[in-house]
């Protein structure tokens, strides 16, 4: 079975702190390693959120230990309010969202994540929702392949490939991400060493396309600090600059506005160290940022 080590873990349990019990919430559980350390550490109750059903199997049986402790639901992310409204709970202690796809997902057959191997261009981490990556770049127009693979790939020869898939699916359905990744090592030119595969930046624009990555992303974070008990704090954690950037900007933007007594607690991102880069070279692009609600002003003063 495809693992997936938990990247900043001992930085999340100690942003949250739930040494002291309370409600907790992971937003993407995953395979439950973040949900593990937080229940290890002395989470009274979780509540883990995924919108991939294997995943959510790999968790129960992970967090079996603390069944008694733990509601794991097949939902979005973004769907936090109706999860929690459902179960009756207002305000929690701790929010942890480790955003974007994981090693498990990457190094699962048939997903179709990767080009490592070549297999059915899926792409969907929830397999019942939504077109799948195949279906998108066999419909979506040349222009509209183009913009996307610009915006969510950062990718420069974003005309190049486009103009190519379109070429290729004239001749036949692009069906497998090894036919996708050749039609882009041969769209993009190359000279000599490449720090990335080429096709890597164009499988990362799909894949943020497929799951809508970034859409309400802004709005999650809005609620989820509208849930957040005085002295709690949420924890995000991002793979790619666009996430990050999203992330940096609505945090700050809710502390400047005051309503919510939202304070930023990384004024820049939380890094992995040179040891956790070490046992897990896939968390280098991790970037975690926190921000906490503020107490009540007595509270703050009288420290009750």
């Amino acid at each position: 079975m495809p693992t997936h080590e938990p990247v900043l873990t001992d930085e999340v349990v100690g942003f949250l702190h739930p040494q002291g019990g309370g409600v907790f919430v992971d937003c993407t559980v995953g395979a439950g390693g973040h949900a593990q350390a937080l229940l290890e550490a002395g989470a009274g109750r979780l509540v883990g959120i995924d919108c991939d059903p294997h995943a959510l199997g790999v968790s129960r049986e992970r967090l079996a230990p603390w069944a008694g402790r733990v509601q794991l639901v097949r939902a979005d992310y973004r769907a936090l309010a109706t999860v929690l409204d459902e179960r009756g709970i207002g305000e929690v202690d701790g929010i942890v969202a480790d955003l974007g796809v994981s090693s498990m997902q990457l190094d699962g057959e048939g997903r179709g994540f990767s080009f490592q191997r070549d297999e059915t261009l899926d792409m969907r981490m929830d397999p019942g929702s939504g077109p799948t990556a195949a279906e998108l770049i066999g419909e979506a127009s040349e222009r509209d392949l183009a913009d996307l693979i610009f915006r969510y790939g950062e990718e420069r020869c974003s005309r190049r490939i486009a103009r190519a898939i379109v070429q290729a699916r004239a001749v036949g359905p692009i069906a497998t991400t090894g036919q996708l990744a050749a039609i882009v090592r041969r769209a993009v030119p190359t000279r000599g060493w490449q720090r990335i595969d080429p096709a890597t930046r164009t499988f990362q624009a799909l894949r943020i396309r497929v799951n809508r990555e970034l859409e309400d992303l802004d709005r999650f974070l809005e609620v989820a600090c509208g849930r957040l008990r005085g002295g709690a704090a949420i924890v995000v954690i991002t793979f790619h600059s666009l996430e990050d950037r999203v992330v940096k900007h609505t945090l700050r933007s809710i502390a400047q506005r005051g309503e919510a007594g939202i304070r930023v607690l990384t004024k820049k991102p939380v890094r992995p160290g040179d040891a956790e880069l070490g046992r897990n070279p896939r968390a280098r692009s991790a970037k975690l940022r926190a921000a906490e609600r503020l107490l009540p002003p007595r509270e703050r003063d009288w420290g009750t």
